[in-house]
């Protein structure tokens, strides 16, 4: 019994150090969308992390009404922080080994959490209320669930749920004002896409080391030429240089494109995302040719050279004018740009990587499981909030790209761009 609570301490300490930084709020519901996808036992384990997180969200909440915000100035507070200490909860049956913050009077003399005290006691909730929480998690029975929480410890209902919802709006609005001067970018994706009838687009960038980052976020209600301008210049006025030569991997749209050409010059490095000009392709084409057509598609775009590739897609253009012209049409359009990767000499993982918008996609997955069963977005910033919490989470889990070591070959196909530039210039 001893090493179990020896254990489960360090899984819990280790934990809440992660979210010590006020950003627990935006992390409750996207693990819980993860475990929804797995297996009973990371469903055990994820609910448990998740009262964890909530006790230690209240007690922090307890903090600031007492001591204010941590590193706020502030002549007329009673009480200041002094930094945290290990100690044990009841929860779940057990003992586990938590932070809890500290305070001190002025007079400095140690001032006792109220909500501390009541997570001590083994008279608080069973771990089957945080499983329904986790089970059952959605905007029209989360406040009850939170009260629920509190009530079992004993601790009146305070506006612990509001403080969240704050807290979040206020995650969202330190995102969108993220300083980008430091990050050196080679590649930046660009998408557009529907959430819960919203369209956001999305900027995702890839610096020298293979590393992605999260750099925008723009909603509108089409993806028209301004939302798509707007997020470039927000991007610019964030630290973005515009000066610099980078690779725009985009989904197709002609509106993104213009934007693009605007802030960056009509002869931008593009690439077109091939995922996206395969399934614009199919939707022209009846079910009886789908399959086939698409299959020559990806065997051309799987080809080593660009010449193979672009030979093969003209002679499925050619093939498509008998069969279909809307379909040819549409393979047509943009043709050269799905290519780029290839032609400048791009191979192997790093080209799988950089030509379509998958990246970015992959931020929103998670997300549309656990969304899909919210009845009401109450509130005009409701999506763009939940979308933030999704690209922060997948933004702490990112790793580096599959065929990262390639990328010295883009790097030198930009300075060369950046170099023919000048001369022209000169």
């Amino acid at each position: 019994m001893k090493k179990e609570y020896r254990t489960m301490g360090r899984k819990a300490n280790s934990k809440i150090r992660e979210i010590g930084d006020g950003q627990i709020t935006i992390k409750l519901p996207l693990p819980m969308a993860e475990v929804m996808l797995g297996v009973p036992e990371a469903i055990e384990k994820m609910s448990r992390e998740v009262g964890l997180m909530l006790m230690s969200a209240v007690m922090e909440t307890e903090g600031q009404k007492i001591a204010g915000k941590k590193g706020m100035k502030n002549p007329e507070r009673t009480a200041h922080w002094w930094g945290s200490e290990l100690g044990s909860v009841c929860y779940d049956g057990q003992k586990i080994l938590i932070d809890h913050p500290r305070l001190r009077s002025k007079n400095n003399k140690e001032i006792p959490l109220n909500t501390y005290k009541a997570f001590q006691s083994a008279k608080g909730m069973s771990g089957l209320m945080t499983k329904r929480l986790v089970l059952g998690l959605s905007t029209r029975n989360y406040e009850e669930a939170l009260d629920g929480f509190l009530k079992g410890y004993g601790i009146k209902k305070s506006s612990v749920s509001r403080h969240f919802i704050k807290a979040t709006a206020e995650q969202m609005k330190e995102f969108l004002e993220r300083d980008l001067t430091a990050l050196e970018l080679c590649a930046i994706f660009i998408d557009g896409i529907e959430f819960k009838g919203h369209l956001l687009v999305v900027a995702l960038g890839l610096d020298l080391a293979g590393r992605k980052h999260v750099l925008g976020l723009r909603e509108g209600a089409t993806e028209n030429r301004e939302v798509c301008i707007g997020l470039l210049e927000d991007m610019a006025r964030r630290g973005l240089s515009a000066e610099k030569e980078y690779l725009f991997v985009l989904d197709g749209s002609k509106a993104l494109r213009s934007a693009v050409a605007r802030m960056y010059g009509s002869d931008v490095l593009v690439q077109r995302c091939q995922q996206h000009k395969r399934r614009n392709v199919r939707e022209h084409l009846p079910p009886e040719h789908q399959e086939a057509i698409d299959a020559r598609i990806r065997s051309a775009y799987g080809m080593e050279t660009y010449e193979q590739a672009k030979q093969s897609l003209e002679l499925t253009v050619k093939y498509l004018d008998r069969l279909n012209p809307s379909a040819a049409a549409s393979l047509k359009e943009g043709l050269e740009e799905t290519l780029t990767v290839h032609r400048i000499g791009i191979t192997g993982l790093l080209r799988k990587t950089l030509c379509s918008t998958n990246p970015i996609e992959s931020c929103f997955s998670v997300t549309r499981t656990v969304t899909g069963r919210v009845k009401r977005w109450r509130k005009g910033d409701m999506v763009q909030r939940w979308a933030v919490a999704a690209l922060l989470r997948a933004e702490k889990k990112f790793r580096r790209i599959k065929g990262y070591k390639d990328i010295p070959k883009l790097i030198f196909e930009l300075q060369q761009r950046a170099l023919d530039e000048k001369e022209k210039a000169a």
